[in-house]
C-alpha cells in the first residue's frame, strides 16, 4: 500500500490560528469547470511529508455512490464564504476516473491507474 493517512488518522492541535483546517474543508462543494459534481469527503496525506496528495470526492450529490480523487495540483480557487472548492477539471473527467474505495486504502494499484487516467487526459500533477 501506498503510505497515506486521512486528516482523522492524527489529531494534532492548531499551531497557527492564520491557518484553515482542512477538517474544515471537508462538506465544501466541488466545483468542476461546468458546474457541480459533488463534495469533499477527505483527503489522502502522504506520511512522510503530511502533505495532502490527494482530494477525495464524494460524487453522490450528481452521480450516486461513487468517490473519486483528485490531486490538489488541480484546485484553482477555495471559495471560503460559499464553502466551494472549484477545481480545474470537467464534471466527466472527475466522473470517469477510477473509483476510490476507502475500505481498501490508496493501493499502489489503485495510484498506477488513477496516474494513468489523468495522463491519459493530459493532466499532470
Amino acid at each position: 500500500d501506498v503510505s497515506t493517512k486521512t486528516i482523522d488518522d492524527e489529531r494534532q492541535p492548531a499551531a497557527d490560528p492564520h491557518l484553515r483546517s482542512a477538517r474544515e474543508v471537508r462538506g465544501y462543494h466541488i466545483e468542476a469547470s461546468d458546474g457541480s459534481i459533488g463534495h469533499v469527503e477527505d483527503f489522502l496525506l502522504d506520511e512522510q511529508t503530511w502533505t495532502i496528495r490527494y482530494i477525495i470526492i464524494d460524487t453522490r450529490n450528481w452521480w450516486p455512490g461513487r468517490k473519486v480523487v483528485v490531486s490538489p495540483h488541480w484546485i484553482s480557487a477555495v471559495r471560503w464564504a460559499d464553502s466551494t472548492v472549484a477545481v480545474a477539471l470537467l464534471r466527466d473527467e472527475i466522473k470517469n476516473a477510477p473509483e476510490y474505495d476507502p475500505s481498501r486504502g490508496l493501493t499502489v494499484e489503485y495510484a498506477v491507474r488513477l496516474d494513468d487516467y489523468y495522463a491519459r487526459l493530459g493532466r499532470k500533477e
